[in-house]
């Protein structure tokens, strides 16, 4: 088949004068690209790269391709905009990897998500949106229980996740979040925050959607409050070691794995996710967001997870790709 494949590479998105240190922070690498292409020709496709934003859009009118294999994180700073090119490829009935618009748009919206989530019976923190400087100075009197963690409402990849993300009092939160709403120009969210392990699930295909693994991050240097932040995730081979299996008791894995279906499930994901909890104490797990567009570079904690659980890179991409290709029956040539 000729696989088409879809991305944004760090050097082709413009910087504003103001942007943060992290704006790049989603966008891929062309040696990401590379592996993608170099594995879904191993498969025995032919491989079309059609890049991201504008060159995308005058590629994909131009290019014949069966399936476009999509790791395109979208243009601009909008919650939606992950699902710009999916909602480009319903619209040219062109069948693609991945989750749908739909999902994606509601996945980046952290708020949101948590909501859906905790309807479906899935545990997660408690939290409360800051949208403007008269809510701002609302945390001192609103009752909301310390430590807290604090993240733009709209990011992903740990844009804005930082070492002083966890505050420990109404004063350390308002000057926190007045950093946050001014750098991401986005609503800010202030969620409890739980102390205890960080466990990341990997999930692929979809009928049923499996658990490929689950991996807990251990810090090398005991903190207070320990944040799976930018600064840690530029730096994982020297700051943390990553545990897969994770060494945790049955019956907490067991709720691990049934939140990580439910909330898949419940948010109409597809083909491969990620998803973060922080387990308690007392070993129940609390959602924290879900990637429904996770990194397959070779630094991505999903690949490192399957590395882990003896699944070459390789072989993630290719189940990636036969997951979606299973949803679209006409692309399969006898």
């Amino acid at each position: 088949m000729r696989i088409g494949l879809s991305y944004d590479l760090k050097e082709t998105i413009p910087l504003k004068p103001a942007s943060s240190d992290d704006a790049l922070e989603e966008y891929d690498s062309l040696e990401t690209v590379e592996i993608i292409a170099a594995a879904v020709e191993a498969a025995g496709h032919s491989v079309v790269c059609l890049g991201g934003g504008q060159q995308f859009l005058a590629n994909i009118l131009y290019e014949k391709v069966d399936l476009v294999f999509n790791i395109a994180e979208g243009r601009g700073t909008h919650r939606s905009r992950e699902a710009q090119v999916p909602a480009v490829l319903e619209m040219l009935d062109m069948p693609y990897s991945g989750s749908d618009p739909q999902c994606l748009a509601i996945c980046l919206d952290k708020p949101l998500t948590k909501k859906l989530v905790a309807s479906a019976g899935v545990c997660t923190p408690q939290w409360r949106l800051i949208t403007d400087s008269h809510e701002l100075y609302q945390i001192a009197n609103c009752g909301f229980s310390f430590p807290a963690m604090v993240k733009p409402a709209y990011e992903g990849s740990s844009k804005g996740v930082r070492l002083n993300s966890v505050v420990e009092n109404p004063e350390q939160a308002i000057e926190v979040v007045a950093g946050l709403l001014e750098l991401y120009q986005q609503p800010v969210m202030l969620e409890e925050f739980i102390v205890g392990d960080e466990v990341t699930v990997g999930i692929i295909n979809n009928s049923p959607p499996e658990v490929l693994g689950m991996m807990r991050v251990l810090p090398r240097k005991k903190t207070a409050y320990f944040v799976y932040s930018l600064e840690v995730k530029r730096n994982y081979l020297e700051l943390v070691d990553y545990e897969c299996p994770a060494a945790l008791d049955e019956k907490v894995l067991r709720g691990i794995e049934n939140a990580s279906l439910n909330a898949f499930q419940a948010l109409g994901c597809r083909d491969f996710a990620r998803v973060d909890f922080r387990i308690s104490s007392e070993g129940v797990p609390y959602f924290l967001e879900i990637n429904p567009l996770p990194g397959l570079g070779t630094y991505s904690d999903l690949v490192i997870m399957a590395q882990m659980m003896k699944r070459t890179h390789q072989e993630l991409i290719c189940a990636v790709l036969n997951a979606a290709l299973k949803r679209y029956p006409q692309c399969v040539r006898v």
